[in-house]
């Protein structure tokens, strides 16, 4: 490249062209009168392939969410965000959610109730999980579920259904791999938001 094309080019990016070396930004411009100018910069959706890295399993279910649901979406990611776990780790969480409560807040619902299972993943406070408080709480109920896939070795190579399967220990244990797309998607949209 020659020197006057090269120093075009490092004006351009911001560098000057001292004496046949780079020099560093520029230290002076004349801006005149020039505006400052906004930018919007639209975060990247997370990679299809990290989400869904062995493809979904067998027929998939959607629900259309409320506000509640869609609270509770961001309050998994952010909880997973917070623990510093991957956005696999969201989608197997909310995976799990979906299952478990369809992404609802559940209290004890009395008859119906499985046992002592309480909140978002149905999680037993006779089991260990928490206080009904806690259980109910979507930001611990999501840190007690995280908790326990990261004691399950390899959970970021399994299956979605045996992850969640191996934390929750549920009498349904397919169940969970309906929800993998409609989970992968929910993270995709509102991972960077």
């Amino acid at each position: 490249m020659n020197t006057i094309m090269r120093k075009s080019v490092l004006s351009v990016a911001g560098l000057a062209f001292v004496g046949g070396v780079f020099a560093g930004p520029i230290a002076a411009h004349n801006v005149g009168d020039a505006k400052p100018v906004a930018v919007t910069v639209q975060a990247d959706k997370p990679d299809t392939a990290k989400l869904i890295p062995h493809g979904t399993q067998g027929n998939q279910s959607h629900i259309d969410l409320n506000d509640e649901q869609t609270a509770n979406v961001k309050a998994i990611i952010a909880a997973t965000k917070k623990a510093g776990l991957p956005e696999r780790a969201a989608v197997i969480s909310i995976a799990t959610s979906l299952q478990e409560s369809k992404l609802e807040n559940l209290g004890h619902l009395g008859d119906m109730n499985d046992h002592d299972s309480l909140g978002l993943f149905q999680q037993r406070p006779s089991s260990g999980w928490g206080t009904p408080e806690q259980i109910t709480d979507p930001a611990y109920s999501t840190t007690a579920f995280l908790k326990g896939l990261r004691q399950v070795d390899g959970w970021q190579d399994m299956p979605l259904t045996e992850a969640a399967q191996t934390v929750q220990v549920s009498a349904y244990p397919d169940a969970y791999a309906q929800w993998e797309q409609q989970a992968a998607d929910l993270v995709g949209q509102y991972w960077n938001s």
